[in-house]
């Protein structure tokens, strides 16, 4: 699959049954429909209002930033913020495909939802057990 970023080859990273492609360049990672939400139940979070199709439902996000493709369909995806306190800027293919973070963001939102269910351990610590520090941000 080609990023929707930096146009690199990414790599597949696979844990827990879910597939997930990983840009080694820019650091983005693509969630095919239904894995985010596995992911996140298999840290033992709740996805919430984090399905594909919750999020597909949010309005355009006003920004300067310039829209990709989807890696799949090749369709122009929307922006969309989701979370809270700051939001995470997502793109989101409108025909269900799936949803690109760029690098950084996957672990914004575990941290969000690990501080909104009250988890007893910390989300870097979850993040890093589940994905190991491949999407940690960097800095």
């Amino acid at each position: 699959m080609i990023c929707p970023t930096c146009r690199e080859v990414m790599i597949v990273v696979e844990q827990d049954k879910i597939e997930l492609d990983h840009c080694t360049k820019c650091g983005g990672v693509w969630f095919d429909a239904g894995e985010l939400e596995l992911m996140l139940e298999g840290m033992g979070l709740d996805s919430g209002a984090l399905t594909l199709a919750q999020i597909a439902d949010l309005p355009d996000a006003e920004t300067a930033e310039k829209k990709r493709r989807c890696p799949i369909c090749g369709r122009k995806m929307k922006k969309a913020h989701i979370g809270r306190e700051p939001e995470v800027l997502i793109d989101v293919c409108s025909w269900s495909d799936g949803l690109w973070f760029d690098g950084g963001e996957v672990h914004q939102i575990i941290e969000q939802c690990a501080l909104s269910t009250g988890a007893k351990m910390d989300s870097e610590e979850r993040v890093l057990s589940f994905l190991g520090d491949t999407f940690k941000a960097e800095g």
